[in-house]
């Protein structure tokens, strides 16, 4: 059988040149198109859900938040299993699917679960959501907001951070998520009087009743005058912290009480468990941009930075992003590392053919094979989605002997018969592959 193979090819050796040079072509295209990163992902295939609650310790959040969530995830189809840790404020789910099962089919799974397990958690106890469609490969670059004024505070910062940089980071096509860390998130902080509140007769819950009611919009349908429609609003959404002090709390033989005569209200921060700091010494805000599962970093990368200048422009002045770590480099550093011993592999290969072979056409023959054997490797890896990194350029490197290991045992055969018999090469070559075929392709 594979005699005949032999035959078949030198009997159509136009149609084999054609045929070698569209997979080479196929394959100089799949390598344009592979995804580039440093190391292959071999995160697990894993969906995780977050609960955020206020105050709980983790006994009260493993039993009335992870444990409802556990619960609800068993049965999934696919899943291996579930992990979980509960911490203060915070509790984490990890769910793990079966190698090879699609990750969106899975979220779309536990999304459908989340809501029973929304039912059984206690109201105030949190909203359980799934995380980023990442994995533990997709922190592509870090950033930082430095203020060169000195005139911001951590609390400006952090609100740049939140509502300029992320919203305009997360319409980059590539990118999942945007995390801030550092600072304090801007939060309008209502500080009732004790005092205040005996001398009046009210309560907290007086309080918060005021500032929920009194922090919405309202719409009341419409008018109609002249044939046309006046549409109705109430408008109450707080804006400052003076709307906040002049809401009334309650009114005292028709005199009315002010928020801000049985409170103290300021701008604060929410609570937080951790900070950034720059080179040990200031605090920093900071943002971590988070690429969606399975693309290409290099390209996210790239429109990352291409949109950080862009939003360098509009924001305040005396600020600026600088971004401080970014995949790429590493990904670049990466790849060009085996790049070059692909290369210098080929060059030291083909200079010991000549050494070993005697003759530069023989060995210019050989190496041929080098290149079609890349190039084919290609077409493999875009096939079967393998990302071009250290490990898979790294093996063509390794093996780039081997790759003319069969070559060099049938041109040596080859020149062997046209140095002594006087064939043709046509016929040399068809006795080579004859004698030596089978045994070089079981032992390649």
């Amino acid at each position: 059988m594979i005699e005949n193979l032999f035959i078949k090819c030198l009997n159509n050796r136009l149609i084999i040149i054609v045929v070698a040079l569209i997979v080479m072509g196929y394959g100089y295209l799949s390598y344009l198109k592979l995804p580039i990163d440093a190391f292959p992902d071999v995160s697990p295939n894993l969906v995780q859900v977050f609960t955020v609650t206020d105050g709980l310790a983790p006994e009260e959040i493993e039993k009335f938040v992870t444990f409802p969530v556990e619960i609800s995830m068993n049965g999934l189809p696919g899943v291996e299993k579930v992990r979980s840790v509960s911490n203060f404020g915070l509790s984490v789910v990890n769910i793990y699917f079966e190698e090879g099962m699609d990750l969106y089919f899975a979220r779309q799974l536990v999304n459908e679960r989340l809501q029973e397990a929304r039912e059984q958690i206690p109201e105030g106890y949190g909203e359980p959501g799934m995380g980023p469609i990442s994995t533990g490969m997709g922190l592509i670059l870090f950033y930082y907001l430095e203020d060169e004024t000195g005139k911001y505070s951590l609390e400006e910062l952090r609100s740049v951070q939140d509502w300029l940089v992320k919203f305009h980071l997360q319409n980059v096509p590539g990118v999942t998520e945007v995390l801030g860390i550092g600072g304090f998130e801007k939060q309008f902080h209502v500080e009732p009087r004790p005092y205040s509140l005996q001398k009046y007769n009210l309560n907290i819950e007086d309080i918060l009743e005021t500032v929920r009611k009194n922090n919405l919009n309202v719409g009341a349908q419409y008018l109609e005058k002249n044939s046309e429609e006046l549409v109705v609003r109430s408008i109450g959404l707080l804006q400052n912290i003076q709307d906040l002090k002049n809401l009334v709390v309650k009114a005292v033989n028709g005199t009315p009480i002010a928020l801000g005569q049985v409170a103290e209200v300021k701008v604060g921060g929410a609570v937080r468990r951790g900070l950034q700091t720059k080179d040990g010494i200031g605090e920093v805000i900071a943002g971590m941009v988070v690429k969606l599962y399975g693309m290409n970093s290099s390209t996210v990368i790239a429109k990352v930075e291409k949109r950080l200048d862009e939003i360098q422009k509009i924001l305040p002045k005396g600020l600026k992003l600088v971004p401080y770590y970014e995949q790429r480099s590493l990904v670049e550093h990466c790849v060009n590392t085996v790049r070059n011993a692909l290369t210098q592999g080929i060059v030291l290969v083909i200079l010991v053919l000549i050494l070993v072979l005697g003759s530069i056409q023989s060995s210019l023959i050989v190496a041929l094979s080098i290149p079609f054997s890349v190039l084919f490797a290609f077409c493999g890896m875009y096939i079967f989605d393998i990302s071009a990194n250290l490990m898979s350029f790294g093996g063509l490197a390794i093996a780039i002997g081997m790759m003319v290991d069969g070559t060099i045992v049938i041109v040596e055969s080859v020149q062997k018969k046209l140095a002594t018999q006087k064939r043709d090469v046509y016929q040399a070559v068809k006795k080579s592959c004859l004698e030596v075929g089978r045994p070089v392709v079981f032992a390649i």
